[in-house]
């Protein structure tokens, strides 16, 4: 049985795509994104409607409180998890989601390394990005040469574990176990001008649906400094506004312009992906997304047989 995996940037429509499918194909939908998974986060994370999950049983959806913390290892867990009592149902499995990591965890695997070690984190954390690349280009210079000079996540996490092991993540590569079930990737894409149009619409539509009041709900829960959903696009642009940094035209036009650069990086990092059949959506319908989905779904299928 293949598991079928939808990936893409953020505001293409895997949302609704991921819920046609699922219908059409008796298959539960597992969210592999980072923000949808806390309970607080509603319309920051854009999560899918009540409608859909009427319609469509997801999972890992709105289940983490928001001081939580949570990574790709223990996504992957709960993945392998979920879908064998998914398929032990007799129905088919759907990953759907944009967050980088948790979508690496299951096409690239993952290495045994140590688990998170927070006051390890807390000191990095304290450390400019510049800092971090400084320090991971003297430990970890093949690490530094392959992670993003301002991606402060990873460089953290590869500094982590040179402290807890003695050995660079680069030394650990090689050793990922991969996906104990075969992925059918599809990639869903679209032009610039259309994703960005789409992006626009959907922070005109978050604003709407009262992101202001939730970002100050989370606000003033006064959480640590380095609780994961206070990263979340769209808040820490309001939390500017809240303290008096700037007027809220300003905090909207950021977070469009944020949202555009994250979308940016999810293409380029999805690029990268072996074996993803890519859909350009701009134009179609999602009847007309979800049925090209579902071809591509029972051909790899068909190929297993």
């Amino acid at each position: 049985m293949t598991v079928l995996l939808i990936l893409g940037p953020t505001a293409v429509g895997k949302t609704k795509v991921a819920a046609y499918v699922a219908e059409k194909a008796d298959a539960e939908i597992i969210s592999a994104d980072a923000r949808t998974i806390f309970r607080d986060i509603v319309v920051a994370g854009d999560r899918p409607s009540p409608e859909i999950l009427a319609r469509v049983p997801h999972h890992l959806v709105g289940v983490l409180p928001p001081e939580a913390r949570y990574d790709a290892a223990r996504f992957r867990a709960d993945c392998e998890r979920l879908v064998a009592e998914i398929t032990a149902r007799g129905k088919r499995v759907l990953i759907v989601g944009g967050s980088t990591l948790y979508i690496r965890a299951l096409t690239r695997g993952l290495f045994p390394g140590p688990a998170a070690d927070r006051r390890i984190r807390e000191g990095l954390a304290k450390l400019s990005t510049e800092e971090l690349r400084e320090e991971l280009q003297r430990v970890d210079p093949e690490s530094a040469q392959r992670i993003h000079p301002r991606d402060r996540v990873r460089m953290i996490r590869a500094l982590e574990v040179f402290r807890l092991t003695g050995k660079p993540l680069s030394a650990h590569w090689g050793r990922e176990r991969p996906f104990p079930w075969p992925l059918t990737k599809v990639g869903l894409t679209a032009s610039r001008e259309e994703l960005y149009r789409r992006i626009e619409e959907r922070v005109e539509r978050m604003f709407r649906e009262g992101l202001v009041e939730e970002a100050r709900r989370i606000f003033e829960m006064k959480l640590p400094e380095d609780a994961p959903i206070l990263r979340t696009i769209g808040y820490r642009e309001l939390f500017g506004y809240f303290r008096g940094e700037y007027d809220l035209s300003e905090a909207k036009r950021l977070i469009i312009r944020h949202t555009k650069d994250y979308a940016r990086r999810q293409l380029a990092f999805f690029r990268a992906e072996k074996d993803v059949t890519w859909l350009d959506v701009t134009g179609k319908t999602v009847e007309e997304v979800g049925e090209k989905v579902l071809e591509i779904w029972h051909a790899a299928q068909s190929r297993l047989q």
